[in-house]
């Protein structure tokens, strides 16, 4: 897809592609390492819009960037858990419509430690007037 800045990963130049295998990348953007610190991206090399698009070999090739991932960050940031996932589509938080599999490190000071994602996403949305969320 000629519009989709996960088909050229590199277009943006300060992204590095720290690992990758036959149909996946697994990368990092120093922009996501301020917030985040470690975060990153397991992506197919070819386009699919969702994780229910991947092929077997996808899945697979998934997995062993995962595993790769895991062992570096551990040994680089030695974090306390992870926070891992898929969005699919605009309402489950998908912004960019190819698949993307997050790896978040995550540490015991931050302020939503031990939470998971939800409680996160729960209390900013709690803190909209009229949100749905609140049922969640």
């Amino acid at each position: 897809m000629d519009d989709c800045i996960f088909c050229d990963p590199m277009s943006f130049p300060e992204q590095k592609i720290v690992f990758e295998n036959e149909s996946c990348y697994f990368l990092q953007s120093p922009r996501a390492q301020d917030i985040l610190q470690g975060a990153g991206l397991i992506i197919p090399k070819a386009h699919k819009e969702t994780v229910f698009d991947l092929s077997e070999k996808e899945w697979k090739d998934t997995y062993d960037l995962m595993q790769q991932a895991k062992s570096l960050l551990d040994s680089e940031f030695a974090p306390d858990g992870y926070s891992t996932g898929w969005n699919v589509n605009p309402v489950g938080g998908q912004s960019i419509p190819h698949a993307h599999f997050h790896i978040i490190p995550r540490f015991d000071d931050e302020p939503f430690a031990g939470r998971g994602i939800r409680s996160w996403i729960k209390s900013e949305e709690n803190r909209r007037p009229g949100s749905v969320s609140k049922t969640l």
